[in-house]
């Protein structure tokens, strides 16, 4: 073993011996005076699985939206490109269709989840 390799295990196990002291030094400094409580770790908005859900998607569509755009945008360059030779639009034709159903899907996963949480929250409520 080179003097470099022995170098960086010995880093290496410093690094993760100090990461591992502090982390539980950090943890026996948040316990709570009672020991059977536990706290929430999320918004009180996602208090409930639906609302949870419906929080994750929401999330996933404002990232899903822009690279769907962007795809929308891919697709028209590649019909503009194909200059009416058939392979090349059949894999345009492909590959807008692909966006589509991928956009439907997202955006429609999105609207059950939060027509469901919806139910749900009618339900539940007094």
């Amino acid at each position: 073993m080179t003097l470099l390799a022995k170098l960086k295990n010995i880093l290496t196990t410093a690094f993760y011996g100090a990461a591992f002291f502090l982390a539980q030094s950090h943890f026996a400094s948040a316990q709570t005076t009672n020991p059977t409580f536990l706290k929430n770790p999320l918004r009180d908005e996602f208090g409930t699985i639906p609302l949870f859900i419906a929080g994750v998607l929401k999330v996933l569509v404002m990232v899903a939206l822009p690279v769907i755009v962007l795809f929308f945008v891919l697709a028209g360059f590649k019909f503009i490109s194909a200059q009416g030779n058939p392979s090349e639009l059949t894999v345009a034709r492909k590959n807008f269709m692909y966006v589509v159903i991928g956009a439907l899907l997202i955006l429609g996963a999105w609207v059950i989840a939060t027509l469901i949480a919806g139910t749900v929250s009618e339900l539940v409520a007094p």
